[in-house]
């Protein structure tokens, strides 16, 4: 089972730093990927209905760019991050974006969604399934998958939206 105490979701997290200026427009590599037995592996399963309460599933994500961004109100980063995360969403509408809530309570992920104007599709993780899957233990998280459904990157305490950006950016290029 997965269990992780709020405690243990903010310990060693670190705070990411905001965007830098424009992109360049050269070609982007990916950039350092935090450790994850994901890695190379295939997406982990995400059924589930939306906060909006729209069926999820994950084959519809079938030749995209996925991201998936763990989050919650009690981890100060994730709320940091989650404007950038938005305007990444933004600035890539061929990327599929998901968010995952592992708020205790579905009305608090709610609030993240709209008082951060978030515009992908949001989970709330009951009971932390989708983070165990996903083997998350410190927030935030991100994961991108190639347009081949294999995890490429993974964000953690050590990268920084620029190296979001520009993993959504390697991923997107045709291989």
């Amino acid at each position: 089972m997965f269990v992780v105490t709020r405690r243990a979701w903010l310990g060693g997290v670190l705070a990411l730093g905001s965007f830098g200026g424009a992109c360049t427009g050269g070609a982007r590599s990916m950039p350092p990927s935090a450790p994850s037995p994901l890695a190379g592996k295939p997406l982990p399963k995400l059924a589930r209905r939306t906060l909006g309460g729209e069926p999820l599933d994950g084959e519809s994500f079938a030749g995209r760019v996925v991201v998936v961004k763990f989050f919650a109100d009690y981890c100060a980063p994730c709320k940091r991050t989650l404007p950038a995360a938005e305007a990444l969403h933004r600035a890539h509408p061929g990327v599929a974006f998901v968010g995952v809530s592992e708020d205790e309570r579905a009305s608090t992920a709610e609030e993240l969604v709209s008082r951060y104007q978030i515009s992908f599709p949001v989970i709330h993780d009951a009971g932390q399934v989708i983070a165990g899957r996903f083997r998350v233990n410190e927030l935030p998280a991100t994961f991108v998958t190639g347009k081949d459904g294999l995890v490429r990157w993974v964000g953690g305490k050590d990268q920084g939206e620029e190296s979001l950006r520009d993993a959504i950016e390697a991923a997107e290029r045709p291989a």
